[in-house]
């Protein structure tokens, strides 16, 4: 069974950084498509970033371009965020997602999500 675990969040001031850690077990991280999702109060969830298996390609939001970068350490089997420049409008909910082709469809699993705020 796949699991995923995120952890890092916390509060931070305007223009500081975070870096969150999204630990997956059950599955290499080379295996799944991982990707960072936040949810700010009041709002949908959004894409934040992801990385592909394989290959690696990744994908940013425009919003968080330049300021966030989404690696993976296989060793570990942990794809981190780490978030640079932060803004007030970064403050939500950041969730992890692992997703993987099983059983002729895409499978998700959800991590349990870790606040970040960013408030002076």
């Amino acid at each position: 069974q796949l699991q995923v675990v995120e952890s890092g969040g916390g509060l931070v001031q305007p223009g500081g950084s975070l870096r969150l850690s999204c630990e997956v077990s059950g599955f290499s991280v080379d295996e799944v498509i991982i990707g960072w999702f936040r949810q700010a109060p009041g709002k949908e969830r959004e894409a934040v970033s992801c990385l592909s298996p394989g290959d690696g390609q990744i994908f940013y939001e425009t919003f968080v371009k330049g300021r966030f970068t989404i690696s993976r350490d296989d060793a570990k089997n942990i794809v981190s965020l780490q978030m640079n420049s932060l803004k007030p409008e970064d403050t939500a909910v950041y969730y992890c997602n692992a997703a993987r082709w099983g059983e002729g469809q895409w499978i998700d699993y959800w991590g349990q999500g870790t606040q970040v705020t960013v408030s002076s």
